[in-house]
């Protein structure tokens, strides 16, 4: 079992820091998922920000969310 999402802070160009309960930072980059039809609401820069972590996942208000374990795996490490 990967890590779960403990923190979360959006950065420009649709990146995310995931911070996670193994105290690891890394990078996701949101932008690949951008033209499956779930996902394009984050696309507005307001509602991209808006994300926050419920119960180690990442989420924003309208049920749009990311798996903790696709997270992890498809971030990068934090030099």
């Amino acid at each position: 079992m990967n890590p779960r999402v403990i923190a979360v802070k959006a950065l420009n160009n649709h990146q995310l820091i995931v911070t996670f309960d193994n105290q690891e930072q890394r990078i996701f980059d949101v932008s690949d998922y951008l033209d499956f039809p779930v996902f394009q609401v984050l696309r507005n820069p307001a509602y991209f920000k808006s994300v926050r972590v419920d119960h180690g996942t990442l989420v924003w208000s309208t049920e749009v969310d990311f798996c903790p374990d696709t997270v992890y795996l498809k971030s990068m490490k934090m030099e």
